[in-house]
């Protein structure tokens, strides 16, 4: 292949973003603001389509122990820990990015070395943790260029990962939890961009301009 045709054939992967299906998220509404960002991404649960995307994004709601069951039927289990292009986890899919899970002693995917809590019960705040939350920016990530800081996401979770160093922004409900997070290659949000208004969309252009 002539050095024009391989740019060609870098740039067409570039612009394919695949989601990883099967973990019960509401993939319609995550669909729909990707297209109105000029992106198709499909929804697969096949891992060689998977390995050739140039984006991957992995969604998901509901209990940790279940979506796991899903992806290690699949196999993405297996590789998703070890993809090299740039992946976003989404409120359940950044939680199956940590190590592990105090939903039913789930454990996860394991590329970031920490467990993922219940949110602290109290009578002034209920559990799940459901509605609009400010963000407060902890440290530099390209996930959140142009994010303001004291912007508002929409959350709807019950567990939450911990403060670390991985941590890009953080969000209080009872005490500060990872909102944001980075590892390398890896990326999460515990938030839905899709229901996160003019701060979700760009979360997501970046994500997708990595």
């Amino acid at each position: 292949m002539s050095s024009t045709g391989a740019e060609a054939a870098d740039e067409r992967l570039a612009t394919d973003p695949v989601v990883i299906g099967g973990c019960g998220a509401n993939l319609a509404s995550l669909a729909f603001a990707l297209e109105r960002l000029g992106f198709v991404a499909p929804v697969t649960e096949d891992p060689e389509r998977v390995l050739r995307a140039s984006h991957v994004i992995l969604p998901g709601v509901g209990a940790a122990r279940d979506a796991m069951e899903r992806l290690e039927r699949t196999g993405m289990a297996e590789i998703v820990p070890h993809l090299t292009r740039p992946v976003l986890g989404i409120c359940l899919g950044m939680q199956l990015l940590f190590e592990a899970s105090e939903e039913d002693d789930a454990e996860c995917l394991g590329v970031i070395p920490a467990t993922v809590r219940r949110l602290p019960r109290r009578d002034d705040l209920p559990v799940p943790h459901m509605g609009w939350n400010e963000l407060a920016l902890r440290r530099q990530s390209p996930l959140l260029d142009g994010v303001a800081d004291g912007g508002y996401a929409y959350f709807v979770h019950s567990y939450a990962a911990p403060v670390g160093d991985y941590t890009c922004a953080v969000a209080d409900y009872g005490g500060e939890f990872s909102a944001v997070v980075e590892q390398a290659n890896f990326f999460g949000a515990q938030f839905h961009p899709e229901r996160s208004s003019r701060l979700g969309a760009r979360l997501l252009q970046n994500f997708l301009s990595l």
